[in-house]
């Protein structure tokens, strides 16, 4: 049986199938451009080429349809029939207050997804499409959905309100709900696995960096503070978004430009971040520039470190005992520099990084300690996996199984956990980066050391 995974952003569907009993991902794919005057697809299969392809998508359904159509292609497929897929996870931007977990989908819970519409106008008429879509092209097929708030919401409510009237929390849904869940999700438990302690006994704070960024403070294995609100544009310094702003900027500056509100979320969601400071939002562009001696782009480097400190300092004020900071993400695993300039100067909270073990963690296929030996609290670099937990909670939700974070185990929790796909591509890296292998980062049941290389 395989697990079907789909994430559908407004003009884009990203999908992986699973072989449950295998253990491994069978597929990968993504289609893009969708509702625009021609798609794209692009889907590799195990042991097959890669099929690439335009081709006519107005909606969702028209995607989805060809991505079931190419998983059971006898040259590019995965799968010898659509009867072998067992269950579709969905991820999901929002679950306000209505689903704190992941559930099966049925008629009642699509209704209230779309009640949610207003918090993610961008996302969430999407991610409804996607649903709608997997169910009426495999009718009888489970359908499970994962939110990517769901983990933010052991929060405290000094945590998840803001300083507003409270009848904007009652009537409008106003308060801090998290977002990159899935994501935070993964890498508690993994870290926790890496240090050989139990979930309810570990402290952390998690630095998701992407185009978008989050952190969150985990304590005692749950979430107890993040960065993003309401939406996804608060907290960090982004590819294209603000984070933190003095909400005073917004009414002045529209005062002074004739700027809409409409107008104004647009350029605080995808033309400010790195893009509003150099022109720039690919870390790896702004990187080359700064080093070329862009003080634009300098600037922006320097203000995401900042900004990245300046929340791990709250968060080990909160937390009182960090066992570990965590760096995921495409930029947390790959951005070196970024992690760099973030980890300088944090001697006193027990921090210290190893500059070369940091350097040689460029690498997605391991998780890697790039602390020094005599740092009290671990730093880690973790590949972050999204799509597992999504087919894990898919699985366990079909099955009756399932349970909020605190009372299911999921099998990257074991300390003989291994993603094939990942421990295959690792030997190439080795190959090309012998000294890699000190630092990798080695579970305490499977090392004679609590972690290899720290």
């Amino acid at each position: 049986m395989v697990i079907l995974t789909l994430n559908c952003g407004s003009s884009s569907a990203k999908y992986q199938v699973f072989d449950w009993e295998e253990k491994e991902v069978l597929s990968v794919g993504v289609v893009e451009r969708i509702g625009l005057e021609y798609s794209t697809i692009e889907q590799k299969s195990k042991g097959k080429p890669v099929y690439q392809a335009r081709f006519s998508s107005p909606t969702h359904k028209e995607a989805i349809e060809l991505v079931l159509k190419m998983l059971v292609d006898p040259e590019y497929g995965c799968i010898g029939s659509l009867d072998e897929i067992g269950a579709v996870g969905h991820r999901v931007l929002h679950g306000g207050e209505m689903f704190k977990k992941s559930t099966l989908v049925t008629d009642e819970v699509v209704e209230k997804l779309k009640t949610l519409i207003p918090l993610g106008p961008l996302h969430m008429p999407a991610n409804i499409m996607g649903i709608e879509a997997a169910r009426k092209l495999m009718p009888g097929v489970p359908n499970a959905i994962v939110m990517d708030t769901a983990f933010h919401q052991t929060m405290p409510e000094e945590a998840f309100m803001y300083a507003v009237p409270y009848e904007w929390y009652t009537k409008y849904n106003v308060r801090r709900y998290g977002f990159h869940g899935t994501s935070h999700l993964y890498c508690a438990k993994r870290a926790a696995c890496l240090l050989g302690k139990k979930n309810e006994d570990t402290n952390l704070i998690i630095l998701h960096i992407g185009n978008g960024a989050s952190a969150s403070a985990v304590k005692n294995g749950v979430c107890i503070e993040t960065s993003m609100g309401l939406t996804p544009l608060e907290g960090l310094v982004m590819g294209t978004r603000s984070g933190d702003l003095d909400p005073a900027i917004i009414p002045y500056i529209c005062q002074n430009t004739g700027l809409t509100v409409q107008e104004m979320d647009t350029y605080l969601n995808k033309k400010s971040g790195l893009m509003g400071l150099c022109g720039k939002s690919d870390r790896r562009d702004v990187h080359e520039a700064a080093l070329a001696g862009d003080r634009n782009a300098q600037l922006a480097v320097d203000m995401e470190c900042h900004r990245l400190k300046k929340y791990i300092g709250a968060y080990a004020a909160l937390l009182g005992r960090v066992d570990a900071v965590v760096f995921t993400a495409g930029v947390g695993e790959m951005g070196d520099h970024i992690r760099k300039g973030t980890l300088e100067g944090l001697e006193s909270l027990g921090i210290i990084f190893d500059e070369e073990k940091n350097r040689l963690s460029h690498c997605r296929n391991a998780e890697t300690c790039i602390s020094a030996d005599s740092s009290p609290v671990k730093v880690f670099v973790i590949p972050t996996d999204e799509e597992l937990v999504i087919t894990e909670d898919a699985y366990a939700l079909m099955n009756g199984t399932y349970d909020v974070h605190t009372n299911f185990h999921y099998t990257f929790e074991s300390p003989d956990y291994v993603n094939k796909a990942r421990a295959e591509g690792l030997k190439g890296n080795l190959k090309k980066t012998p000294e890699l292998e000190r630092i990798i980062a080695i579970p305490p049941a499977k090392a004679s050391c609590s972690v290899k290389g720290c």
